[in-house]
């Protein structure tokens, strides 16, 4: 019989059947002892909803914008890497699945698929995500790139000057293109649906990179040499300069306290990330959901504010958006879907979000989302 999806952790636990467990742990897992990640999920958890009766809420919608872009629901698809590991031309099929749902996808600059890639299969322009590396002239290839690709919004992301630790992915052996030792091969053969959607993909390593990342001696992994490329020394300065490169929309992502806030948007960020790279990056750091009141405050509408880590239903987009968010994005909610069932799986993934904030908005006596705030939680 097939498996009834009611909830997120439903197409997380078909995607765990279906994706090879190297993958399923790159995207499910988080950095050393994973203490944000379970934070995440406990803080927005912790956090009630207000149950109003006796309101007219017949005429509800989930409408809204994100950066002066109509969505039906204030949720976006957060930039993910691998995520054409997770499934066969994963980047364009999540691609696809949110622009016919008509919310936001933001491509990795460590995606499967390139920019132009993605850009050929999906009718409508996505947003970009950058990674400011050492070779300053290669991130200006890539902003024009996404300039080429009609991107209305480039998110820098500012939290992984460093790369965390994540003990899984070194225990699993992952590596890109994938490693083919003994025990990936044999977790691989039984996963034949991953297996042969793989075959006949359109790519298996970082298209991005293609023709730039070197294959010299002494490098064991693709993923080893760029995790080199990162810049310890990016800081305010280099914010500023991508500024002064891009036209579009400017996104500060993974900002954790007030003082960074202020710091992205006087170097010219349109909107702040509210992010700890879903507990993959500073283990030990705070939950985002914790982290976004403070940071709504220091802003005072200056720039427009969006939260990830943990977002995974729609009560939770509603409990971003009363402590101070416009919007939300989601990583791991997307990819479970992406690993259970392709495309349509994405779809699924966003049906419930949609689903869930529709009811919830019902249940706490809220028609529309600009009405939302602190009066609706508990």
């Amino acid at each position: 019989m097939a498996r009834v999806v009611t909830c997120n952790e439903d197409l997380r636990l078909l995607a765990k059947r279906r994706a090879p467990r190297a993958i399923f742990d790159y995207v499910d897992r988080g950095s050393y002892d994973e203490l944000t990640i379970r934070d995440n999920r406990a803080a927005l958890d912790r956090i009630r909803l207000r149950q109003r009766v006796m309101v007219d809420v017949s005429g509800r919608s989930t409408a809204s914008t994100m950066l002066g872009q109509p969505v039906t629901m204030p949720v976006a698809l957060a930039p993910t890497g691998l995520t054409g590991l997770m499934h066969a031309n994963g980047e364009m099929l999540a691609a696809q699945a949110a622009a016919e749902f008509g919310v936001p996808f933001a491509l990795s600059t460590m995606s499967i698929l390139s920019i132009e890639q993605v850009r050929a299969g999906t009718r409508e322009p996505f947003w970009f995500q950058l990674y400011v590396m050492r070779d300053r002239g290669f991130v200006a290839e890539l902003i024009g790139r996404a300039v080429a690709a009609g991107c209305p919004a480039l998110i820098l992301t500012a939290d992984l000057q460093v790369q965390g630790q994540r003990h899984r992915d070194l225990k699993n052996g992952l590596t890109v293109p994938p490693k083919l030792t003994m025990a990936n091969l044999l977790d691989m053969a039984l996963k034949p649906r991953w297996a042969l959607g793989m075959l006949g993909a359109k790519g298996r390593s970082f298209g991005n990179l293609a023709g730039y990342a070197p294959s010299g001696r002494g490098l064991a992994t693709l993923s080893q040499w760029i995790a080199g490329q990162f810049d310890a020394s990016l800081d305010w300065a280099d914010v500023e300069w991508v500024r002064g490169r891009w036209p579009g929309k400017l996104i500060v992502k993974g900002i954790l306290d007030p003082d960074d806030a202020r710091h992205a948007v006087r170097a010219g960020a349109d909107a702040v990330v509210v992010s700890n790279h879903g507990g993959r990056q500073l283990d030990g750091a705070p939950a985002a959901i914790d982290a976004l009141p403070g940071i709504a405050d220091a802003l005072g509408g200056e720039a427009e504010l969006l939260c990830d880590s943990g977002v995974r239903s729609g009560q939770d987009v509603l409990k971003a958006l009363a402590l101070g968010a416009h919007g939300t994005m989601i990583g791991k909610a997307f990819l479970y879907g992406l690993g259970a069932m392709g495309k349509a799986g994405v779809t699924r993934a966003l049906e419930l979000i949609r689903n869930e904030l529709d009811v919830s908005m019902a249940l706490t006596g809220v028609s529309r989302l600009g009405d939302v705030d602190h009066n609706v939680l508990w």
